[in-house]
């Protein structure tokens, strides 16, 4: 009984430890920090479930999420596995049919009470976007308002969904052309826009009908658990079904999972070339549906008639904004060798006139936040050590930062080839490769030549550049612009590209099709039996 004492008592002094060293280290969390408040009040605690189907689970790993600026520890996520997925697929299929016979208005009504819902939360979930994202806090709020908006897009598509009806060739009968919802969608969404990206595919697929089910970027997972806490709390108002908005935070292996799902009828993926090259065969495999928005190499061309004080403006923010993660980022500068050197000039300027804002992104001042991860840091110094090898010049910037966090300089190069290997490869940070083109007909020719085909703009005042940029041979992108950045699309119109980009739509415009299926009926209200084309079978 002593020596069984001892034992206890040495159990429960190595328990007691054990659990006051967590409360340590969770206490240096930043949940815990007075400055960051915001996060309790999106209902986030220090360590948080990161599944929900209709409740909240998770049977995975730990996972810490950090600040990028910082280095330091928000708060924790316990991830999903792949059976807590398969947990997911379950309930949002017992919950499905419920969803989909509700008229489309009623959908898009539920669709307005999220809308509203996310207003309400507008400033603290624009806050938790720039902190764990990294980008700056008028950034976070606009990609909030993103979501805002295509919610407010997506009520009055509730009550626009058409069909059609067509003539037919046979006496009495109707054709006509019907949409109906798909079913269970995917949604795998990247970090640097953590929160948009899910809004743009869950509010459109959601009023056609679907469930939609979120596997969030591995290092954002505090904003998916925020915005899913928020869409819950509004379909528990309405008795409706937690799985509807399904989420499940987790690794690689639930992203392959989703890939090779045969119950996730359309499966969204944003992200890099490579790994949506992997994702788009595997969902093939099964004959599934995919919408795929990957990277882009996005050039900005500059003709000679250009206004140079709209380019140079345009131009840093496209080049230097969310520190050059985001998938429209301007990647190469493509000027016309009549303006070369003073937009070169100019530009190197204003870069260093943002230098010293670059910082906290929660800062007032602050322009330039860090980039997202010790990752996307080691990418950058290897890129830049790679340009010096190749014989590229460092016109500005170039340097890691010495504080903490993974803050980088914003970086000009020059002397590179317009087809140097680098040139045409997306770092994704913000170094822009400035090329010097002969005319605009050439600069357009080394636009098109790169894999990717997210992204473009060209500056000029000439009508005959304008409509040779838009037409059959000119920018060979999803997106084209006209003296404005290749940044900053808006929900209106359907975002995309063409090439590696992955072809895949979302948003705007008839961008809902991707999540429906299409129906031709043939409705014949006569006593007759007529064959088209006139064939007899008597």
């Amino acid at each position: 009984m002593q020596y069984f004492s001892k034992f206890t008592k040495a159990v429960l002094n190595n328990r007691l430890q054990i659990y006051i060293l967590r409360r340590n280290m969770s206490g240096e969390y930043l949940i815990n920090n007075e400055k960051y408040s915001f996060l309790k009040d999106l209902g986030l605690k220090t360590s948080n479930l990161g599944v929900y189907n209709g409740k909240w689970f998770g049977s995975g790993k730990t996972v810490k999420s950090i600040d990028p600026s910082t280095g330091k520890v928000i708060a924790e996520v316990k991830y999903g596995t792949v059976s807590d997925y398969h947990s997911c697929v379950e309930e949002s299929e017992k919950v499905w049919e419920q969803w989909a016979r509700l008229p489309a208005p009623k959908r898009g009504e539920i669709v307005r009470q999220i809308g509203n819902a996310i207003r309400e939360k507008l400033t603290p979930l624009g806050q938790l976007v720039s902190l764990e994202m990294g980008k700056i806090l008028p950034e976070g709020i606009g990609e909030v308002q993103e979501y805002v908006d295509i919610c407010d897009y997506a009520v009055g598509l509730s009550r626009m969904l058409p069909g059609a009806i067509y003539p037919s060739e046979r006496p009495d009968h109707i054709l006509l052309e019907k949409w109906n919802p798909l079913g269970i969608v995917g949604v795998i969404s990247a970090f640097n826009f953590p929160c948009a990206v899910y809004g743009w595919n869950s509010a459109i697929a959601m009023v056609c009908g679907d469930n939609v089910l979120w596997k969030p970027s591995e290092t954002t997972p505090l904003v998916s658990i925020a915005t899913t806490n928020i869409l819950a709390e509004v379909l528990e108002r309405n008795n409706l079904p937690g799985a509807i908005a399904s989420l499940c935070c987790g690794g690689e292996d639930v992203g392959k999972a989703m890939a090779a799902d045969q119950k996730i009828k359309l499966l969204s993926f944003t992200g890099s070339c490579e790994i949506g090259q992997k994702v788009g065969v595997e969902v093939q495999k099964r004959f599934g549906k995919h919408l795929l928005e990957l990277g882009g190499n996005n050039a900005l061309i500059v003709a000679e008639d250009a206004d140079l004080n709209m380019v140079v403006q345009a131009a840093l923010f496209a080049c230097v904004g969310t520190a050059g993660q985001r998938c429209t980022s301007t990647r190469r500068l493509i000027l016309h060798q009549k303006v070369y050197t003073e937009v070169l000039e100019r530009l190197k300027k204003a870069y260093a006139q943002v230098l010293n804002r670059i910082g906290d992104p929660l800062g007032e001042n602050t322009l330039i936040g860090p980039l997202h991860s010790e990752l996307s840091l080691q990418k950058y110094k290897n890129t830049i050590e790679e340009i010096k090898k190749q014989g590229g010049k460092i016109e500005f910037g170039g340097k890691v930062l010495g504080k903490e966090g993974y803050f980088v300089e914003p970086t000009i190069v020059t002397g590179l080839a317009h087809d140097h290997p680098l040139v045409h490869n997306e770092c994704f940070a913000p170094i822009v490769y400035v090329l010097k083109a002969a005319n605009v007909e050439e600069a357009i020719s080394w636009n098109n030549e790169v894999p990717q085909g997210l992204s473009s703009s060209i500056f000029t005042q000439n009508i005959g550049h304008i409509f040779e940029w838009v037409g059959p041979k000119g920018s060979d992108c999803g997106i084209i612009n006209v003296n404005i950045s290749t940044s900053g699309a808006e929900i209106g119109g359907a975002f995309g590209g063409e090439k590696h980009t992955g072809g895949g739509r979302e948003s705007g415009s008839d961008a809902w099709k991707q999540y429906m299926r299409r129906s031709t009926i043939t409705i014949n209200h006569s006593k007759e039996m007529p064959l088209a084309q006139g064939i007899k079978f008597e």
